[in-house]
């Protein structure tokens, strides 16, 4: 496995909280139907991935650190009347791609013309390797997993037989801000296209998952966090800034966990920075 260096960042770890964090199940993908995930029983809360379906997560943050500290003063909150979310679903959707596996379904965004795509490792995980992408436009081709980077949940898939694709355009997600107009694209419970818009409620939040499996390592990150809608299926989609631009990979919510085990978006969702992602994607490809 390829060794990932990250650079030293600020962190800020979950206030103790009643419950744990889990990762996204992939979505059952059947259409035109809703559906409701099943998922682990939990506590009282959850920190769930953004997939649907098949993939259990036995995903625990770290919610028994105490809050960090923070200087952060009062901030204006971005004036989203003024947005043209229009224009930006408008120029962000064709970069965005459902991602199908045997058991479920997340989401991808375009790396290249010719079909590189990134995506969350948790999607691909159970893949074999083998799997198929939607594309905006309704077509599904053939895929494959070409590197994988648990350590830091992502990974770059290929799609075969594709030119002309729209790449995502990337953002420095250093000059993030709170109160930052952010918009979700993705594919939660597989209703490919949705988007969501919300705002950056918190930087460099501490996010533990623990890996599948007795022998699976937890993943951790510092992530963005945003009260745009994000849901089971949205894991590996783009949360982009108002002009269009990639500033994290969408990749789990915090979730009460009702006694049936079914989680939602509670409006705390988290995404893996873009400036981490490109630097994953540069050592993977």
């Amino acid at each position: 496995m390829m060794a990932v260096h990250r650079g030293v960042m600020t962190e800020q770890s979950f206030p103790a909280m009643s419950g744990s964090l889990v990762e996204p199940q992939p979505a059952v993908a059947q259409a035109p139907k809703f559906w409701r995930r099943t998922a682990p029983m939990l506590t009282a809360a959850a920190l769930v991935a953004g997939l649907f379906g098949g993939v259990t997560g036995a995903v625990i943050a770290s919610p028994d650190s105490p809050a960090a500290s923070s200087s952060v003063a009062a901030q204006t909150v971005s004036n989203q009347s003024t947005v043209d979310w229009t224009t930006t679903a408008s120029s962000v959707l064709p970069s965005v791609v459902q991602v199908n596996v045997a058991n479920g379904l997340g989401s991808g965004v375009i790396l290249t013309a010719d079909g590189k795509i990134l995506t969350n490792n948790h999607v691909v995980a159970s893949s074999g390797g083998r799997l198929t992408v939607t594309l905006n436009d309704g077509r599904q081709v053939p895929a494959t997993v070409v590197s994988t980077d648990p350590a830091s949940d992502l990974a770059v898939v290929q799609a075969t037989g594709v030119s002309g694709l729209t790449p995502i355009k990337w953002a420095d997600s250093d000059s993030v801000k709170v109160g930052d107009a952010v918009m979700a694209i993705g594919s939660p419970s597989g209703l490919q296209g949705t988007v969501t818009t919300g705002i950056v409620s918190a930087l460099d939040r501490k996010v533990t998952v623990p890996g599948e499996g007795r022998r699976a390592s937890s993943v951790s990150y510092q992530a963005i966090q945003t009260d745009a809608s994000i849901n089971p299926g949205n894991s590996g989609g783009a949360l982009v800034n108002s002009a269009g631009e990639l500033i994290g990979i969408n990749s789990a919510i915090y979730s009460p966990a009702s006694s049936s085990g079914e989680a939602g978006s509670v409006g705390i969702g988290f995404a893996i920075p873009s400036n981490t992602a490109k630097q994953i994607v540069d050592e993977l490809s």
